[in-house]
């Protein structure tokens, strides 16, 4: 069976570079949409699902960062990278503070650009096989099924929330580390606004209460940065 090609967005608002760019990554068996410029790129990605974006910087109507902070508002993980003739640290810091998976300055090596993209979707989609390999975890004396959303200590078992699960599934698949705050509320909330934050901390407090039979069992607060769910190995 053919293995799909992963679809690229290409925002870019020189028509000739654009074009240039587009084929040259369809000649290496990838699917590109190029959109000229912000506010078709965000219209094309609210309307397909993507595997990439390579966002120009410069753009009319809407530049590069603002649609960047766009496309992480409906999925914050999906990878991106800037392409850009702007070089000015302050320019490459705001884009990596956007969660950049690169910000490559033009001109570039296109060769250099394809074996950048092939390798962070490689590491996307290994991470992707990772978080839905396992559905099953054991919490202490709780055993969590992730896919029936079911949490069970002894002979009582529960049926937890859509967010609850998928929380609980996060700090799970984090075990004994740090799951950052930001990362989860991205994932679970769409975006890591005041009042998301406000909403995770009641979800926090929810799942507690539902490991508090096993003390040593602990959702543990880093202030500032996130959470750890502590369990004895």
């Amino acid at each position: 069976m053919e293995k799909e090609k992963n679809k690229i967005l290409l925002v870019e608002d020189d028509t000739n570079f654009g074009q240039v760019l587009k084929n040259y990554l369809e000649l290496n068996d990838f699917v590109v949409e190029l959109a000229r410029d912000g506010i078709l790129g965000l219209a094309a990605f609210r309307r397909e699902k993507f595997d990439m974006c390579l966002l120009d910087v410069m753009m009319p109507n809407m530049d590069g960062f603002t649609l960047a902070e766009e496309i992480r508002n409906v999925d914050p993980d999906i990878p991106l990278f800037f392409l850009s003739a702007k070089s000015m640290k302050d320019d490459i810091l705001t884009g990596y503070k956007l969660g950049a998976d690169d910000y490559i300055t033009k001109p570039f090596d296109s060769e250099v650009l394809l074996h950048k993209i092939k390798a962070v979707l490689k590491r996307n989609q290994e991470l992707q096989d990772k978080q839905h390999s396992q559905i099953e975890f054991v919490i202490g004396a709780y055993h969590f099924n992730s896919k029936l959303r079911t949490l069970k200590h002894g002979n009582t078992s529960c049926t937890l929330s859509p967010k609850e699960n998928e929380l609980l599934l996060m700090l799970s698949e984090y075990k004994n580390d740090l799951l950052p705050r930001e990362t989860a509320l991205k994932r679970i909330w769409g975006s890591d606004t005041y009042f998301n934050g406000r909403s995770m901390d009641v979800y926090i407090a929810k799942l507690r209460k539902y490991l508090k039979d096993d003390s040593s069992v602990e959702i543990v607060n880093i202030h500032g940065n996130g959470f750890r769910l502590v369990v004895p190995e």
